[in-house]
């Protein structure tokens, strides 16, 4: 068995650069547009939502496929290839290939996240695991948190290529040390996933997300983003009518018969959409408010995102796996507590340190708090061999909520009346509902057996 201790480290490692990505290119639009001006603004935001949209399509099956083909090997190959696309979107000469090699990212990142998590949970011994799964999730929520900062800092040190290339050095040494250290794995399912299904659920996946993403810019009444949403809806269907009986299911629809695993993908769900229209909604009120620059509004959320960093390490060491329940609803709380406030005193604030920074400080805190007890109570419901694919259908929940609440938030910004007021309101509400999911999985233990209430 490999040293625990490596095995998380290099987990951590590549869901750093994996949930980096998520967020670090938002700060280089303006770079990316003197570099492309014959490309439209629409176009190049194709560069963040080709990289979203793979992922969250992907994660699902990736989840599968390292039980497949083992963990160690789906971490290993998807590593390098996020490394190589790295390469490739740094060298890229026009938009549509840089656009191309984020689609690949995206990709290559579904398969990093389901593998890594599932060699942390198994050679992790269990009594080790909620804290080993609480620095994972101080990894993956610091690095989606400090990606505006770090983004800023590379792009006035050189220019968007560096955000790419970056990863390249990251990503090999990522790949040398797991080479070396890993062990082979055995594998838990013996045959792939049935491709039909898992085709139609990465299409669906990726369909809705799409027009969601892309709905407030086309219009929610063209016939594209229409199409987009029946379609991706059909299809995510036929992909979860056929694992009901196929031998080697895309999705494996029995992990969702245990009640905790269930409302732990409803408090994913909730959670990512409140928690990612708070993440473009809280940096564009610092600089519509308060005048920032991209690069003071990226800093203006990392001490949330350090706040988030310690919730998830205490959730980890500090609570019992029998009350993460109790983490789930407290971190929504606390994160609906932090919009409450931005909802009441937005507008009537008059510096950044009376309202935005305790408010931060409060959802950051919940941020990683939440996260980590979701990771660490869904893994508890399920045994060894599905850490995978439980890993993977947990992210995908989290991603397309994610979905949901940008779609949401971008068509309230652009709406009329109290804009930022609306879009912490709605975070609000959905962290409210993600604490009544954390709620509902209370667990008692009668006789020795784990029973949900």
């Amino acid at each position: 068995m490999a040293d625990p201790r490596r095995v998380l480290l290099l987990a951590c490692a590549a869901t750093f650069l994996a949930f980096l990505d998520t967020t670090v290119v938002n700060v280089a639009f303006p770079d990316l547009r003197r570099a492309f001006p014959e490309v439209s603004l629409a176009r190049l935001t194709w560069v963040v939502s080709a990289y979203a949209v793979l992922f969250a399509a992907l994660l699902a099956a990736a989840g599968r496929l390292a039980d497949t083909l083992g963990r160690r090997a789906l971490f290993l190959g998807s590593t390098l290839a996020f490394t190589l696309t790295s390469l490739a979107a740094s060298a890229a000469p026009t938009a549509e290939l840089l656009i191309l090699a984020r689609a690949l990212q995206g990709a290559a990142s579904a398969g990093m996240i389901p593998a890594a998590l599932g060699l942390v949970l198994a050679h992790t011994p269990p009594a080790r695991r909620a804290a080993a799964l609480g620095a994972w999730g101080a990894a993956g929520g610091l690095a989606g948190a400090v990606g505006p900062s770090v983004g800023g800092l590379l792009v006035e040190a050189w220019d968007w290529r560096a955000i790419f290339l970056v990863n390249v050095p990251l990503g090999l040494a990522v790949c040398w040390a797991a080479a070396r250290s890993l062990p082979r794995d055995t594998r838990t399912a013996r045959q792939l996933p049935d491709p039909i299904g898992a085709f139609a659920l990465a299409l669906g996946i990726g369909a809705v997300v799409t027009g969601l993403s892309q709905g407030e810019d086309w219009g929610w009444t063209d016939p594209v983003v229409l199409a987009l949403l029946v379609g991706g809806a059909l299809s995510a269907a036929t992909a979860l009518h056929r694992s009901r009986r196929h031998p080697a299911p895309a999705v494996d629809r029995d992990l969702w018969r245990d009640p905790v695993f269930a409302r732990a993908n409803i408090g994913a769900l909730l959670f990512g959409a409140a928690m990612y229209a708070w993440l473009l909604a809280g940096p564009s009120y610092l600089i519509a408010r308060w005048n920032y620059s991209v690069l003071e509004a990226g800093f203006g959320v990392t001490p949330g995102a350090l706040m988030g960093a310690a919730g998830a390490l205490i959730v980890g060491r500090r609570v019992p796996a029998r009350m993460q329940w109790a983490a789930v609803a407290l971190g929504s709380l606390l994160f609906a507590a932090n919009a409450l406030l931005l909802w009441g005193w937005a507008d009537a604030s008059t510096s950044y340190a009376q309202i935005f920074l305790p408010a931060g400080l409060l959802g950051g805190l919940g941020i990683g708090m939440t996260l980590t007890a979701l990771s660490t109570a869904a893994s508890a419901a399920l045994p060894p061999e599905r850490f995978a694919a439980g890993t993977g259908l947990l992210m995908t929940a989290r991603q397309l909520g994610g979905a949901l609440g940008v779609a949401a938030a971008a068509a309230l910004l652009t709406g009329a009346g109290d804009h930022w007021r609306a879009v912490f309101l709605m975070a609000a509400v959905a962290a409210l509902g993600a604490a009544a999911a954390g709620s509902s999985m209370r667990v008692r233990v009668r006789g020795g057996v784990r029973k949900g209430s």
